[in-house]
């Protein structure tokens, strides 16, 4: 006999849904600035930039101290935990800077993948040992929303059955100790660009993971509705010698998504994915603009897409901050229009 024994009062799922509607209202995405320090170190290397604890803050900030305009556009910010204790040169804390202006705090909760045993190369991700006392901690300091990535590979051989259903597994049982703390959490199955298939094959992985992720989400009781997906749009690798359309990477990617992802889940917000910032501008206006329809609300939750021109704009250097923000501005406002309630 299948039971079901209720975790979420409805004071709390209405609380988990509210702040999920919010992080996606009309016209706003997600910031990504939950890079780690390796990933960081990556980024700032590009611009000639040491990467130290400081430099790291000062780019943040830079990002963070944007005027007004950015409150139309931004509807949540996604921390690192060395973000989300670090402070402004006048002494504000991030978390503070952010929440003043209606803007929701995430913060990544995962620890990073580790190999998967008996695979070709596969990864799990791991982080779930604490995680109960890091989300108690993380709400009382502010955050509301989390998310965790999973990573998977195309390949002839990837993703195995017990690569997707290990990581469809992990994503769930992270999802629901986020919602036993009142914490919004951000379900990010990312199947990487790398490779040469095409968009069939992308497609056709993208419904076998994302049909896993549902399943397991059903398994462990989740509360669709105060969750949000963080999905890959769907395109070919990168070595693919087939260039496809926006329309054709669009109307791939809604149809992966119409029979996989139910209409109780509040928001898709699509990770850039190695995409160029024009690029993901572009696949997301054709997405919204695909003639399918779409039940949930379709938006961006992008890092790179967002910080690359204002990365180069800054180099470290503080007489080129101003230019700097105006960058990720311009990259904001440029993916604003293309966001619609469907």
């Amino acid at each position: 006999m299948t039971h079901h024994f209720p975790t979420l009062s409805e004071a709390q799922k209405r609380e988990l849904h509210e702040t999920a509607l919010r992080i996606v209202s009309p016209g706003k995405g997600i910031l990504a600035a939950d890079e780690s320090v390796g990933s960081m170190a990556k980024r700032l290397a590009q611009v000639g930039v040491e990467n130290t604890e400081e430099n790291r803050r000062q780019f943040r900030q830079i990002l963070f101290s944007a005027d007004d305009r950015i409150n139309g556009c931004i509807g949540g910010v996604i921390f690192f935990h060395e973000t989300l204790y670090q402070h402004t040169d006048n002494g504000v804390p991030f978390v503070k800077m952010i929440r003043d202006r209606g803007i929701m705090v995430g913060i990544k909760v995962d620890k990073g993948v580790v190999p998967l045993a008996g695979t070709s190369g596969e990864t799990t991700t791991q982080g779930l040992d604490g995680l109960s006392e890091r989300c108690a901690q993380y709400k009382k300091d502010g955050a509301v929303f989390a998310k965790w990535r999973c990573v998977l590979k195309i390949s002839d051989v990837n993703p195995s059955k017990l690569g997707i259903a290990e990581n469809a597994n992990v994503l769930a049982r992270y999802s629901s100790i986020c919602q036993q703390h009142g914490i919004v959490p951000i379900i990010e199955p990312e199947i990487l660009p790398d490779g040469d298939h095409d968009l069939k094959r992308s497609q056709y992985i993208t419904e076998k993971v994302l049909s896993a992720v549902y399943k397991a989400m059903s398994d462990h009781h989740v509360y669709l509705e105060g969750t949000l997906l963080k999905p890959n749009m769907v395109t070919a690798g990168h070595s693919c010698p087939t260039k496809y359309s926006p329309e054709e990477v669009a109307m791939a990617t809604i149809t992966a998504l119409r029979r996989t992802v139910p209409p109780a889940v509040t928001g898709v917000a699509f990770l850039s994915g190695g995409q160029s910032e024009e690029e993901a501008s572009v696949h997301l206006n054709a997405i919204n603009n695909c003639p399918l329809a779409k039940p949930w609300i379709l938006t961006f939750s992008y890092g790179r897409a967002l910080q690359a021109s204002a990365l180069r704009a800054w180099r470290g250097h503080k007489e080129n901050e101003k230019a700097a923000t105006e960058q990720f501005i311009k990259r904001a406002e440029a993916s604003q229009p293309f966001i619609f309630y469907t």
